[in-house]
């Protein structure tokens, strides 16, 4: 049994209307050309990642013009629409979001950002999301039914960029039932060359299970440049499909029975020692 999964690396230019065009035209080639199940596209795709248009791009899920967009073009192509993130305007609070939708164009998850990132990596592009946004505080998955005659559900984690930087984050998802961990991501040039891969490799490889990042792709005229390079890693830790920096589909057939081979030739999950691990740090008085 496989999964057919496409990451959508699109480039963020030109207005919002003309982003939302393209994202459609991309997600319509990966559905009908493609033939994938699910597609993801990548972190804060429908604008520039700068302070003033990501809070000026705010909008209500599912009521806002982005979602109306991915809700049909779910519905049209029969797909599973993974919204990358966009922010969301919620409770009078501003989220970085990541909605879903199923073929029928419903919405069946909705993550919000749990570690927002702060970083001084890129001189001329300080980020400092939670200075801008809320952090969220739950975990969200959905299922999706893989291709095949022996299809059965698998269980799909969310996470957003720099949510990959903490793999208890991943455990968790692990613990919570998840062969698949979706993360749209925007990584700088020269962290995204020391850690992109790196990064990807060890929360599949620690979990046994598929992990994907979707990149934007590079735009040399944006303030903050995109690394590109999505990716897909399998539960051995090996990268199965892979972009450049362009604007881009980059497809991954998900064979879901090396999740059972991986766990079962190596059962760390069993040796796990949680019970000593949730001591660390109490009663601590360092």
């Amino acid at each position: 049994m496989s999964l057919r999964l496409a990451l959508v690396q699109l480039k963020v230019i030109g207005s919002k209307q003309q982003i939302l065009q393209n994202t459609i035209n991309q997600i319509k080639i990966a559905a009908l050309v493609k033939n994938v199940t699910v597609v993801v596209l990548p972190e804060c795709f429908n604008c520039p990642y700068e302070e003033d248009a990501l809070k000026e791009s705010a909008e209500e899920i599912p009521a806002g013009e982005t979602s109306q967009a991915l809700q049909r073009a779910a519905r049209d192509y029969r797909v599973y629409v993974v919204g990358g993130s966009i922010v969301e305007r919620y409770s009078g609070n501003l989220y970085l979001t990541c909605p879903v939708w199923n073929p029928n164009g419903e919405l069946i998850a909705k993550y919000h950002k749990m570690h927002l990132g702060d970083s001084n990596a890129n001189a001329e592009a300080i980020v400092r999301e939670s200075a801008w946004f809320t952090a969220g505080e739950d975990f969200v998955t959905f299922d999706v039914i893989g291709d095949g005659e022996s299809s059965r559900k698998v269980k799909v984690g969310l996470g957003i960029c720099w949510d990959m930087r903490f793999p208890e984050f991943a455990a968790c998802y692990r613990k919570l039932g998840c062969g698949v961990l979706l993360y749209p991501s925007l990584c700088d040039v020269k962290t995204g060359a020391m850690h992109w891969e790196l990064l990807a490799r060890a929360r599949a490889l620690d979990n046994q299970l598929f992990v994907a990042f979707c990149s934007p792709a590079r735009n040399e005229d944006a303030r903050l440049v995109a690394f590109g390079h999505s990716l897909v890693v399998d539960p051995w830790g090996v990268v199965i499909a892979a972009g450049l920096e362009k604007e881009d589909i980059v497809v991954a057939d998900l064979k879901l029975d090396l999740l059972s081979e991986a766990r079962e030739d190596l059962p760390v999950m069993n040796q796990k020692r949680f019970d000593l691990y949730k001591q660390v740090g109490v009663n601590n008085k360092q």
